[in-house]
């Protein structure tokens, strides 16, 4: 008797998933829990694993096929068993990245004439989506399982509809490479267009004087070997973060229809720069954690995030992120609030820098940190606040260690 294998539910918001690699051929032997297909949600990548021993008999999703969850996507059974048809029929529906973009731009060129309202194929959040950003749904082409509207679809149109017209490649001008936008990309772009269209952004800056935290880091180095390794600037931010977000805990919030609600948590999400784009793991009650925990957790959650081993819960329920582009020689940045969250802080280089201490010029080493907030939510002035906290409590790091 043949077995199926599907592709998983791997989160709550988890609607379809794609074939990213098969680690099994066709006719080749495959043993119960051993890892064979790799899958990409929208947020993280992931092995699905053989639910029984015996031989792959039929692959019914290519590398590069976008299959909704629970579809069958290969059948195992023993060598020479019959794949029912009836199965195989029903597994042909699973579209292509290819097909996709072609069905993308065939609705481009071309517009719907259905006017019925409710016989369009839509998903409720789309549709409540699309009354908000005053989209027509009868004019959008659903990329979702069966022609349905979803959520993606209504943004990307909402989006193109308030930029300005997009500028034509010339035809002379040679397209070295095509990038499918899928995945965790397409992920990104359109949780960046649900953030800029609803969330009202404004910046606060401000200089730190980082001495001290490059002091502590150098005499951690001196007296224990390979500690200073996972002590980076990041792990010292983020624990200043989760104790600065105690003290102004409107900061750590997020907007619910009319309500602000005020997390009870601090769970700091870290930006995490990874083939494809960045990931955001979590550090779960970040302001129950020491400073060495902190450190220790960042660098499991960047090890497992580089080898795309982390989990659904590994990234979820983040209620405030730190990005660091530091690291890349960046001095200043203005970062994309990441939804449902409340603010986001931009993380500059370690520079030295002269400055004036007690009437005489000194070189000091000196950071920027740029906090962008939802001003519907955060008012400037607490905002400011917030940053002179991170301040005092970077250029003192001796209150953090514990």
């Amino acid at each position: 008797m043949t077995t199926d294998v599907i592709m998983p539910k791997l989160g709550l918001t988890m609607k379809e998933g794609t074939v990213v690699n098969w680690l099994k051929k066709e006719g080749e032997h495959v043993e119960k829990d051993e890892p064979i297909v790799e899958v990409e949600t929208d947020k993280i990548t992931n092995f699905v694993e053989a639910n029984a021993s015996g031989v792959l008999l039929r692959i019914l999703a290519p590398r590069g096929t976008i299959v909704p969850v629970t579809e069958v996507i290969a059948i195992i059974g023993e060598p020479g068993e019959e794949i029912p048809s009836k199965l195989v029929r029903e597994t042909e529906s699973p579209r292509s990245v290819n097909e996709i973009m072609e069905t993308t731009e065939v609705a481009d060129k071309t517009s719907s004439t259905q006017t019925d309202q409710e016989a369009i194929r839509i998903s409720p959040l789309a549709r409540k989506l699309a009354e908000e950003y005053k989209v027509d749904p009868t004019k959008i082409k659903g990329t979702g399982p069966g022609g349905r509207i979803v959520k993606e679809d209504i943004i990307r149109a909402a989006t193109t509809a308030t930029s300005a017209p997009q500028p034509q490649i010339p035809l002379e001008i040679e397209v070295s490479e095509t990038i499918p936008l899928t995945g965790t990309r397409k992920t990104i772009a359109d949780r960046l267009s649900q953030s800029y269209h609803s969330a009202v952004h404004t910046t606060v800056i401000t200089e730190v004087d980082m001495t001290e935290i490059v002091k502590y880091r150098q005499r951690l180095s001196e007296t224990k070997e390979g500690t200073s390794a996972s002590m980076t600037y990041t792990s010292i931010i983020a624990k200043s973060v989760a104790a600065a977000l105690k003290n102004h805990p409107v900061i750590n919030s997020t907007l619910v229809g009319d309500a602000i609600k005020v997390f009870g948590e601090v769970n700091l999400g870290v930006a995490v720069d990874v083939e494809g784009g960045l990931i955001v793991p979590v550090i779960r009650h970040a302001e129950k954690k020491s400073l060495m925990e902190i450190a220790s957790v960042l660098t499991e959650m960047a090890d497992k995030a580089r080898k795309r081993l982390l989990s659904v819960e590994d990234i979820s329920f983040g209620t405030f992120t730190i990005t660091n582009l530091g690291a890349l020689g960046v001095h200043t940045f203005i970062p994309i609030i990441n939804p449902p969250q409340a603010a986001i802080l931009g993380v500059g280089m370690v520079e030295q820098k002269p400055a004036v201490i007690n009437g005489k010029i000194e070189i000091r080493s000196k950071m920027n940190l740029s906090l962008v907030f939802d001003h519907r939510i955060i008012d400037g002035a607490e905002a400011a606040r917030f940053l002179q906290t991170l301040k005092k409590m970077m250029e003192n790091p001796s209150v953090l260690i514990d």
